[in-house]
């Protein structure tokens, strides 16, 4: 059964930063690729950033290129997700979720299954 815990949300003001943890298992971590996605208060589901399974390509959605840093490693089953200059507009409940295969290309939003959706962690940040 796969579980992912998300932790390292929280308070942030602008400008701040927090580091998000997702912790895997269940199933074979360093073959997944594995995805950040985050959903703001009335909005919809927003992919956010994408990691493939060996950690050797990444991706991120033009709204975070260049302020947040995903990575992963895999002798602990664990992605992170550092999250530097923070936005007001960041604000949003953060889920980590199982990507179907080991490469990026597999984390569209429409192949990510809720089961292998972690639970989230709110992050807020303040103007």
């Amino acid at each position: 059964q796969v579980q992912l815990v998300e932790s390292g949300g929280g308070l942030a003001q602008s400008g701040g930063s927090l580091r998000l943890s997702c912790r895997g298992w269940g199933f074979n971590f360093g073959l997944t690729a594995m995805t950040w996605v985050r959903q703001g208060p009335g909005k919809e589901l927003e992919w956010v950033s994408r990691i493939a399974g060996s950690g050797g390509s990444t991706d991120y959605a033009d709204s975070v290129k260049g302020r947040f840093t995903v990575s992963r490693n895999n002798a602990i089953n664990t992605v992170y997700l550092q999250m530097n200059d923070l936005k007001p507009e960041d604000t949003a409940m953060y889920y980590c979720a199982k990507c179907p295969k080991p490469y990026t290309a597999s984390c569209a939003l429409t192949n990510l299954l809720p089961e292998d959706q972690g639970q989230g962690t709110q992050v807020t940040v303040s103007s």
